[in-house]
């Protein structure tokens, strides 16, 4: 039994993660709130996805989830889909803490955490957190893998954040020149169901990105020449998100400034290594802007 945890979020990883293992024929539960999407809730289990209602906050509830489970895979987080208590210190830092844990009590065979790219290092809550249950999953004693995804194209590219290619706008954080390995979520849950009792991905950690790094700049112009118009684009400098960071009181809000400082820098990513281990086709940014751009 493999347990998904995040299974509902709303840009999708999780869901996807569902998908592709129930493709291949693999037993899915997912860990749900009563608060959780329904129509994402129904789309998975026509999939024939197993649901146990719980909360990262609740550690009874991940004690009971995790019974008879050989694998966790937890995508979640308190960043888009929140509920009035939740909190980044309470879910991406305690919450997950309490999930490795709960999983090492159950006998879990094998826990896979998607974390983020190891070159988003600067001090703000979110990184603090996957950081910390990043070393508290090493010493856990379970076996462990840990993948480091750069950027996401579904995410970082489209209207979520200012990347509103329907209207021909786009908003830069920084100049727009640093190169970033942008990957697709869907790719993220190939490496995430790949990982299930590779060798390779024993006890390992990986940085994920995209076939090529793009700087914001370029893929504003391939996504001119694939759509056929002009882009308006805005820059914010990163003098803005600095004083962001340093003034913001509420902790999501310093994580996305620091996330947005961590693009200006750029996050590009060798996958040379990483593919030897593990092969896989990647989706390229030409491939995404083809797809959105003509559906």
């Amino acid at each position: 039994m493999n347990l998904v945890v995040g299974a509902t979020g709303p840009i999708g990883l999780g869901g996807e993660i569902c998908r592709q293992l129930r493709a291949a024929g693999e037993s899915v539960r997912a860990l749900v709130r009563p608060t959780a999407d329904q129509e994402r809730v129904a789309n998975l289990k026509r999939c024939g996805v197993e649901f146990v209602e719980g909360d990262l906050k609740d550690r009874a509830s991940l004690d009971a989830a995790c019974q008879g489970v050989r694998v966790v895979i937890s995508s979640a987080t308190s960043t888009v889909s929140r509920q009035p208590d939740d909190t980044i210190e309470a879910v991406d830092l305690a919450g997950q803490i309490q999930l490795v844990d709960a999983a090492k009590a159950a006998g879990v065979a094998q826990f896979i955490y998607i974390s983020f790219s190891g070159n988003i290092d600067l001090d703000f809550p979110l990184r603090n957190a996957k950081r910390s249950v990043e070393q508290h999953l090493k010493e856990s004693g379970l076996t462990y893998t840990i993948l480091r995804p750069s950027y996401f194209v579904e995410a970082w590219l489209s209207p979520l954040v200012g990347f509103d290619f329907p209207n021909a706008k786009a908003t830069i954080y920084g100049q727009g020149h640093n190169p970033i390995s942008w990957i697709s979520l869907y790719d993220v849950a190939r490496f995430a169901v790949a990982c299930r009792d590779h060798e390779a991905a024993q006890n390992a950690t990986f940085e994920l990105g995209g076939p090529e790094a793009l700087s914001p700049l370029d893929v504003v112009h391939l996504f001119e020449e694939i759509g056929g118009q002009p882009f308006e684009v805005q820059h914010v400098p990163e003098e803005a998100l600095r004083a962001q960071l340093a003034g913001a009181a509420d902790s999501l809000q310093q994580s996305f400034a620091g996330l947005m400082l961590c693009y200006a820098a750029g996050d590009s990513i060798e996958m040379r290594a990483t593919l030897q281990a593990i092969p896989l086709q990647l989706t390229s940014v030409h491939d995404y802007a083809r797809r959105v751009l003509t559906t």
